[in-house]
């Protein structure tokens, strides 16, 4: 004679299982505040490896230093309004310090692409509310993580210019460089930790350090340390 399951056996296996699920779905649920704080951070490197592979050191033209690779965040109608960065090299006409298209880093998965989340001021294709947007859309924070505010520390910022760039050796740079008379002007070479917080819409908020001369990156944890 075959043996069956009781129900009373069937509930509590049912118990059991609805119990060890609501133990452990918690912990696999996506924070998107530190997926975004991922994304950035690699992408700073990302900016950092391009400025050390393409110096754009030129005796023959007195802007070289404007051209170097930059990570610059912007907000306006052209992010719909929402935090965004893009990865660029402003190399087009005098260096204006304004992202052009042909500036613009290219997707490494996808060479049709762009690396921007929208500009500010820019043209349709790096306009992400225009159907012809060629740029990716997780660069756009505020619209794919819920990132309200993106603030620089005072040590990495000048005026209202939210922008890091590098030099042939790695090291960051900060403001916009487009004014600039000479490649280290005004010592504008980061000189203590540049602080970046991320705010999301819920309140929390996530901080990304570059370190001043080697241009080391990382989120800290609740302790201020990298993790």
């Amino acid at each position: 004679m075959k043996k069956a399951f009781t129900m009373l056996e069937l509930v509590f296996v049912i118990v059991v299982i609805g119990i060890l699920a609501a133990a452990i779905i918690p912990s696999t649920r996506t924070n998107p505040l530190q997926e975004a704080a991922v994304q950035v951070l690699s992408h700073i490197r990302y900016t950092q490896h391009l400025a050390m592979m393409d110096d754009k050191y030129d005796a023959s033209d007195a802007n070289w230093y404007k051209k170097r690779w930059q990570i610059v965040f912007s907000n306006g109608v052209e992010t719909n309004n929402n935090e965004a960065y893009t990865i660029f090299s402003d190399t087009a006409g005098t260096s204006t310090g304004k992202v052009d298209l042909s500036e613009v880093a290219i997707n490494p998965s996808n060479v049709s692409g762009y690396m921007s989340g929208g500009y500010a001021g820019a043209v349709i294709q790096l306009d992400i509310s225009n159907p012809g947007f060629q740029g990716m859309k997780k660069l756009n924070l505020g619209q794919s993580y819920g990132v309200n505010t993106v603030v620089f520390s005072p040590t990495c910022r000048v005026g209202t210019s939210r922008r890091i760039a590098f030099d042939h050796m790695g090291r960051p740079i900060k403001g916009d460089l487009s004014g600039n008379a000479e490649a280290y002007e005004n010592d504008n070479l980061i000189q203590s930790d540049c602080n970046i917080t991320m705010t999301h819409s819920n309140g929390d908020n996530i901080i990304i350090k570059v370190e001043e001369e080697t241009g080391y990156s990382c989120i800290l944890n609740a302790a201020g340390i990298c993790i």
